[in-house]
C-alpha cells in the first residue's frame, strides 16, 4: 500500500468544495442573511481556485445562480453539484483528502452529527458522492465492521506528519463520544494509518458555545509547517481564559515530527458573542486558506483589526480578508466549518506560505 500524507490547507488546493446553506433550521430567523455571508464568501474563494458548491435540488441551484451573480462573483469558477444532503457543514462530513501515490485520494469517516443530532443520514453518505463526482478514489477508514467518526473539523495538519486535535472532542467519556472505548492509542494508530500522521498534538478542551464539544479549529491551527496560531483570552472572568492558558502550556516547547520547534503566536477572542441567550462559539481561528486569501470570520469587534493584522503578518503571499460572521455564527460555525479543501496532486509540491 502506498505511503498516505494529509495535506496542510496552506498547500496548492485544486478546488474548494461548499454547499448551500438550505436547512433554515441551522440558522432560526437568519437564514436569510447568513447565505448572503455565504455568497460573499464563495465570491472571494472563486477568485483564485474552482468551487465545488452542492446544493440539494435543481429549484435552489438556480436561485443560488442568481445570488451569485448579484453579487458578481465568478460564475465560470463555481460548479454547482446536485447532491441530497441534510446540512451544509462540510468540514466535517465530506471526505479527508490524502496524497498516496503521488495522486488525491479520499478517505472516508464516519459522521453522526457531532454524536448530538439526529440529521445526519444523507451527510454521511457525501464522501461516496462527492469523490465519484470528482472522480476521486475513495477508502473507508474502518474499526471493525463500522466506519471510524471523525469530523474534519476535530483535526488540523502541517502536511509534515504532525496534527492537532483536542481531548475534550475525541476522549471524553459521556459527552457526544464518537466511538466509545476508544482511546488516545487507538486514535494515533489510525492516524498514522489513515493520514500518515507521526506525532498527534493533544490539547485539552475547546472554546465556549462550541456545539461539536472541542474541535480544534476554533481555538489552534496551523499557518506553516512549523507555526500555529492558539487563541488567547485575555479576560480572567471568561469561561475561556483557563482552558486557552492551559492549551498555551500544552504547546510550550513542542519539537515536531520533522524536527523543528513549534513556534505558537497568540490570536484574539472577539468579546463574548450571544443571541437568544445563547454563547455563540465566535472565532478568529475559524479561518480558512485559499490559495491567494486567507478569509477570516469577524464579528463587528475591536479586535478584528487585530486578527486580521496578525494574520496578514502570517501570511504574506496571500491576501487576509474579513468575512462578516455574526449572522453566520449563529449556526455554530463559520468559514472553516462551512469549506474543505480539495488539494492538488502531489506533483505540484509543497506550498509553504
Amino acid at each position: 500500500m502506498a505511503a498516505v500524507r494529509l495535506p496542510a490547507e496552506f498547500e496548492h488546493h485544486d478546488a474548494t468544495l461548499l454547499a448551500w446553506p438550505h436547512n433554515p433550521a441551522d440558522w432560526p430567523g437568519k437564514i436569510t442573511p447568513a447565505r448572503w455571508a455565504f455568497v460573499e464568501f464563495i465570491r472571494h474563494a472563486a477568485e483564485s481556485e474552482y468551487v465545488h458548491l452542492i446544493v440539494p435540488d435543481e429549484k435552489t441551484k438556480a436561485v443560488v445562480r442568481r445570488m451569485l451573480a448579484d453579487a458578481h462573483a465568478d460564475l465560470g469558477a463555481v460548479r454547482l453539484r446536485v447532491l441530497p444532503l441534510d446540512r451544509n457543514w462540510m468540514r466535517d462530513c465530506a471526505p479527508a483528502f490524502v496524497h498516496s501515490g503521488g495522486k488525491v485520494k479520499g478517505v472516508q469517516f464516519g459522521f453522526t452529527a457531532w454524536a448530538k443530532y439526529p440529521n445526519w443520514q444523507q451527510d454521511a453518505k457525501l464522501p461516496a458522492a462527492i469523490c465519484k463526482a470528482l472522480q476521486i478514489p475513495l477508502a473507508p477508514a474502518r474499526k471493525g465492521r463500522d466506519l471510524v467518526v471523525l469530523e474534519g473539523g476535530a483535526i488540523d495538519s502541517n502536511g509534515l506528519g504532525t496534527l492537532l486535535t483536542t481531548e475534550e472532542c475525541l476522549l471524553h467519556p459521556e459527552v457526544q463520544v464518537r466511538n466509545p472505548g476508544w482511546g488516545r492509542a487507538d486514535y494515533e494508530r489510525m492516524f498514522g494509518e489513515q493520514l500518515g500522521i507521526q506525532q498527534v498534538l493533544w490539547l485539552g478542551d475547546g472554546i465556549a458555545g462550541d456545539d461539536t464539544h472541542g474541535h480544534v479549529d476554533d481555538l489552534c491551527r496551523f499557518v506553516s509547517k512549523d507555526t500555529v496560531v492558539l487563541c488567547e483570552e485575555t479576560d480572567p472572568a471568561d469561561a475561556n481564559y483557563r482552558p486557552l492558558q492551559e492549551n498555551r502550556e500544552r504547546l510550550q516547547g513542542v519539537k515536531l515530527a520533522f524536527g523543528k520547534r513549534l513556534q505558537v503566536v497568540s490570536l484574539p477572542m472577539p468579546a463574548p458573542l450571544n443571541f437568544r441567550g445563547i454563547r455563540l462559539p465566535a472565532s478568529y481561528a475559524n479561518f480558512y486558506i485559499t490559495n491567494q486569501a486567507v478569509l477570516v470570520p469577524t464579528f463587528n469587534d475591536p479586535n478584528d483589526h487585530y486578527a486580521l493584522g496578525i494574520l496578514g503578518e502570517l501570511f504574506p503571499k496571500r491576501r487576509v480578508i474579513g468575512i462578516h460572521a455574526v449572522d453566520l455564527v449563529w449556526g455554530f460555525g463559520t468559514l472553516h466549518c462551512l469549506s474543505h479543501e480539495i488539494p492538488a496532486g502531489e506533483e505540484i509540491g509543497y506550498l509553504i506560505p
